[in-house]
């Protein structure tokens, strides 16, 4: 079984995208917030001023992307993709059959997959993702899943993912 190091798997692809994100949440981001900011205040009473609230909120979703994105990038593992070897592992593509259906979805970070992208996405620290994580193809799991129920998964295909 391969272990995973602490941070996030990411491609260069992903961190280098999710570094250009924090690039403009950071400077234009952050400046833009606050001239919005202050141009609500100037308008007069706070306690009845929608758009400051929006503005005050929008700006604090946007310093939890910020700290978000700085964790990430800080730990992050950055690699090539996994070798096309029948392995699970962060940055695969996998294809499970469970309770007599086949599900299909991405072993990693969510970050690795562009926005829009309708693969789904499980972390190896997932009870699924951690289930699974190190096993081959031809494989069949006993999987524990959350509720207590047993279920067998048998891994069907796993490929790295290319953006």
């Amino acid at each position: 079984m391969s272990s995973q190091p602490n941070g996030a798997w990411l491609t260069q692809e992903a961190y280098d995208r999710l570094t250009h994100e924090l690039e403009q949440l950071e400077g234009p981001g952050r400046s833009e917030i606050a001239e919005r900011i202050a141009a609500a205040r100037d308008e007069g009473d706070l306690k009845e001023n929608g758009g400051y609230h929006a503005a005050r909120e929008e700006q604090g979703k946007m310093e939890a992307r910020i700290n978000e994105l700085k964790v990430l990038l800080k730990t992050a593992v950055v690699g090539a993709s996994p070798k096309d070897d029948g392995v699970v592992e962060p940055g695969m593509v996998v294809t499970i059959s469970m309770a007599g259906r086949e599900r299909t979805f991405l072993l990693g970070n969510r970050e690795i997959a562009e926005d829009g992208e309708e693969l789904e996405v499980y972390s190896t620290e997932s009870p699924l993702g951690a289930a699974i994580h190190g096993s081959t193809v031809g494989q069949t799991i006993d999987y524990t899943a959350p509720n207590g129920t047993s279920l067998a998964i048998e891994i069907l295909k796993a490929t790295p993912y290319k953006a």
